[in-house]
Order: structure tokens, then sequence, then C-alpha cells
């Protein structure tokens, strides 16, 4: 209890500039934590809703089926490259004198163009706890630096310098340094963690669209 209250008293008499230092990390710690449990939640949804999808979709069931039923709600995700390349490709198909090549690239950049949507809305934040965990360590340091500064120059009226004397304006200034490792580990390890898995779901997207690429081919020489 003793230990928490000099803590607090450490951060109550620190200087003006260290404080700040203390609130703009602890603002910083308190943004990655609610972007991390956010970002899981979201991450951890997208997954299941691409299993679920190509359960759904290698079934066996019929395409034009399985469009309509995705057409009628908004989607997101795998769901939504596959609504996007079918409804190019359905729509290229229903024009006269549009052949099956045609066809079939309308089909494959509106599943591109779809796809990096979607990607781009997965990475969306992940910039900030990058941001936050090359930034922080050097705020904290910045904070240190100058309460150490602030504590020598205090040394200059005193007649004799002790342990004593300068030990609260060390502590204070380390502890911004404690605060700027304490926002900067927890983003950086998610950081990493979630790049990983925008990545798997991306080169998921990308299989899935080669693979229904395939399908489609098939589907408009069989049209012809």
């Amino acid at each position: 209890m003793n230990n928490e209250i000099n803590l607090f008293l450490l951060v109550l008499h620190a200087s003006l500039p260290v404080q700040l230092v203390m609130v703009l990390l602890l603002v910083a710690s308190v943004a990655s934590w609610f972007i991390i449990f956010r970002k899981k939640k979201v991450l951890d949804r997208t997954a299941d809703e691409a299993e679920s999808f190509e359960e759904k979709f290698w079934s066996g069931i019929d395409l034009g089926q399985l469009y309509r039923e995705v057409s009628t709600r908004e989607v997101s995700g795998l769901e939504a490259v596959f609504e996007a390349g079918f409804r190019d490709f359905t729509r290229l198909r229903n024009k006269r004198g549009v052949d099956a090549r045609t066809q079939l690239e309308g089909a494959q950049r509106g599943m591109r163009a779809q796809l990096a949507r979607e990607v781009d809305q997965l990475e969306t934040n992940l910039e900030f706890l990058a941001s936050v965990g090359s930034i922080s360590p050097y705020v904290g340091l910045f904070g240190t630096v100058w309460g150490i500064m602030i504590s020598f120059q205090g040394l200059a009226n005193v007649k004799e310098a002790t342990i004593a004397t300068v030990a609260p304006g060390i502590s204070e200034a380390l502890i911004a340094t404690a605060m700027g490792l304490f926002a900067a580990i927890p983003a950086v390890w998610a950081y990493n963690r979630f790049a990983t898995k925008v990545e798997r779901l991306n080169v998921r997207y990308e299989a899935f669209a080669e693979e229904f690429s395939s399908i489609l081919q098939r589907q408009s020489h069989i049209d012809e």
C-alpha cells in the first residue's frame, strides 16, 4: 500500500513535461488495448465466417442459389469476394456479344477489387498499434531524460548532494520509461500477431478467388 502511495506521489509531484508524457502514454496504452480486443474479435469472426462459407461453397450447392442467398444481405470477407465475382460474371454473361474470356476477366477484376477492400478493412488501426509500439519507448525516454535533467538542475541549490536528494527525481523520471514500455510491448505483440492473421486471410481470399475463377471459366465454356 505504501509503495502504491509513494508511486502516486511521485507521479503527482513530477514536473509538468513528465506528467504530460505520462498522460500521453496512458492514453496510448488504453487506446491500444481497446483496439487489441476489438481487432481480435473482428479477425476471429472473419476467420470463422470464411470457414463456414467455404464449407457451404464446396458442399455442391448451386452457385446461383448461393449468390441469391448472399446478395439479399450485407456481406463481408469471403462472401463479399464471391458476391462481387459472381455478380460481374452474371452481368457480363447476360450481355450480347460478350465472349467467355471477357466474362472471366470481369469477374476476376471484381474479385480483386473487393478483395483489396476487405483486406484494407482488416488492416484498419494496425498502423496505430505499430506507431504506439515504435514511438512509446522514445516518448518515455524523453520523459526520463527531462526528469533527470530537472533533478540535476536542482542539485545546484544543494550544498551536499546525496542519493536521498536525487532519488525522488530520478524515480519519477524512470516511471516514464516504464510506462513507455508498458504501452509499447502489448502494441508490438498485437501488431505482429494481427498482421500475420490478416496475411493468412489475404492468402485464403486469393486462393479462393483463383479456384472460383477456374469454376467460372468452366461455366462460361459450358454456356457457349
